[in-house]
């Protein structure tokens, strides 16, 4: 999730396991910790647009990485932090091992993908529970953090874990409620036995978009399941890019070639020739509104470019305000 959304949660767990007269320490470390392994970006190169795309929720997002992460923030707390607050090295330590290690459960509670079981696997994870943006989550979880600082008791705490865990579990139930409904919409259309994927609109979980294949196509809704009757906004489909086809010019065996691979891979398969643009690929998983396919970001291939050039990675949010304005009139009619 977003970098505040981390350190509220990394530091609601360091508080878990401090005492009501370091809560307020206890926060700072799990904070500090809990954004920690989003460092990850760091890793980019000016020469390869994608080694930053691949190296984000990489290792330092893995399991078998938090002790290690741990490790590295508690040094550097206890090195720069301590001369102030005069506590163990254990006790540093375990806030950050805490804080540490909800960053790559959260950002797996995501739609983007993490690679949680890295080395054994490069399998991105994404149980689609939650948008990476949701003030919904992050404002009361603050709100119980600071609280507990201020009120030195811990029922403040409590409320923010619920708060939490409950929304958390709202989002599995209504990512389920998405997928049937996409069901429903697929099986009108005729299109039976399709693995539909759904995920939150921007900063909320109450309208969703919902992809699936068929026929060598990608189908595009967005829905909002309701507790008697579900809402449709139908979308589009994009066909499913086929080099031979949509890029007869294409070596095979060029970095182009290796990129889009590696775009495909980021991707989890889920990418189509940008219908603006016939030399660009995008992610059709994020749009700014649930029922387009406009992709958020892409890369662009040139015809020209050398054997061992590389594509060019690029962002697109035109009309973000107009799209903000549409999602929510979505949420609320």
């Amino acid at each position: 999730m977003d970098p505040i959304s981390q350190a509220a949660v990394g530091a609601a767990a360091a508080q878990g396991k401090s005492t009501l007269e370091t809560v307020k320490q206890a926060a700072v470390i799990g904070a500090l910790a809990g954004m920690a392994p989003d460092l990850d970006i760091l890793i980019r190169s000016s020469h390869d647009p994608l080694l930053e795309l691949e190296f984000h929720r990489h290792f330092t997002h893995s399991l078998i990485f938090i002790p290690i992460g741990a490790s590295i923030c508690a040094l550097f707390f206890y090195w720069f932090l301590n001369w102030r607050w005069k506590l163990p090295f254990g006790r540093i330590y375990l806030w950050s091992l805490l804080g540490f290690a909800t960053h790559g459960l959260l950002d797996g509670c995501t739609t983007y993908g993490t690679q949680l079981l890295w080395p054994f696997s490069d399998t991105r994870i994404a149980w689609n529970t939650i948008s990476v943006i949701d003030p919904l989550f992050t404002l009361p979880l603050i709100a119980a953090v600071l609280l507990t600082i201020k009120s030195k008791t811990k029922q403040c705490w409590w409320l923010g874990l619920a708060w939490c865990s409950l929304y958390l579990c709202f989002g599995w139930l209504q990512n389920d409620r998405a997928v049937n409904v996409a069901n429903t919409i697929a099986t009108n259309r005729g299109h039976e036995h399709v693995q539909i994927v759904a995920k939150p609109s921007f900063a909320n979980i109450i309208v969703w978009k919902t992809v699936y294949e068929h026929g060598g196509y990608f189908y595009v809704d967005a829905v909002r399941p309701g507790v008697q009757q579900a809402k449709v906004w139908r979308g589009s489909k994009i066909r499913k890019i086929d080099l031979s086809t949509d890029f007869p010019w294409l070596d095979p065996n060029s970095q182009q070639a290796k990129d889009i691979e590696r775009f495909r891979h980021f991707s989890s398969g889920y990418i189509g020739v940008d219908p603006r643009d016939a030399n660009s690929l995008v992610d059709i998983r994020y749009s700014l509104l649930p029922d387009k396919i406009d992709g958020l970001w892409g890369i662009r291939l040139d015809p020209n470019a050398p054997s061992d050039g590389h594509v060019t990675y690029y962002t697109q949010r035109d009309d973000a305000r107009d799209a903000l304005k549409t999602l929510i009139s979505m949420l609320f009619h």
